[in-house]
């Protein structure tokens, strides 16, 4: 079974895929972190983010590598060599990587990586085009929604545990810049799949999240 969860910045997908992964034993598939690797590179290697061509030029250097964990949705990830699972969280990451993944050759180039890693397996796999170009055949699709303020609130939290300072006002900023480029960009824009079930996580925690998908993928397992 593929397991496709796609939302909107901060709407816990990440953190939702994981669990879900783990609870079935279904490979996760960390676009996000593909799509942040690459900007984390552009910006150390002091290329533009904005220039297409010097995005696509890194694109073709970069080797990523995951390195899986314990668990099926433990991993590490490498950069040529070099490990940036926590480097690729840094604030500097997060306002450029919808800019770089706008960009229609990155993301050909992206989602052919992304298809051939999910081809033949039980996967859980978390974006924002996922149930509409990456899997488009997913056997279940979600779509995570939830309040900017709720969104900015929990991503202002888990920046602030890893020492960054910044203000609410200033992500709330920032995920409303986010929203406006992921939703309306040329390529593969983000948009809830017309099969997908739509899940608004505001008053929602992770916990009850993921059952609520575990228990739409126990109804498709006795039902389809």
């Amino acid at each position: 079974m593929q397991i496709a969860i796609d939302g909107l910045a901060g709407a816990g997908k990440s953190t939702v895929a994981k669990l879900v992964a783990e609870k079935l034993g279904y490979l996760y598939i960390d676009t996000g972190a593909m799509y942040r690797a690459l900007t984390y590179l552009v910006l150390q290697k002091g290329a533009d983010p904005g220039d297409e061509e010097s995005v696509f030029h890194t694109l073709r250097g970069m080797d990523l590598q995951f390195h899986p964990g314990a668990g099926t949705s433990s991993y590490r990830v490498t950069v040529n060599g070099v490990d940036v699972t926590e480097r690729i969280r840094h604030p500097d990451v997060g306002k450029f990587v919808s800019l770089v993944s706008s960009y229609g050759r990155v993301r050909e180039a992206m989602v052919a990586l992304q298809q051939e890693l999910a081809e033949g397996r039980n996967v859980v796999m978390d974006g924002r085009d996922i149930g509409t170009t990456v899997l488009p055949n997913a056997e279940l699709k979600i779509f995570l929604s939830a309040s900017v303020e709720e969104r900015a609130r929990r991503r202002l939290n888990e920046l602030a545990a890893k020492g960054y300072d910044l203000t609410l006002a200033k992500v709330i900023a920032d995920l409303k810049q986010r929203d406006h480029i992921d939703s309306t960009r040329a390529v593969s824009p983000l948009r809830k799949a017309e099969d997908a079930v739509e899940i608004d996580t505001t008053d929602l925690s992770i916990d009850q999240v993921v059952e609520r998908i575990l228990a739409l993928v126990a109804w498709r397992e006795t039902h389809v």
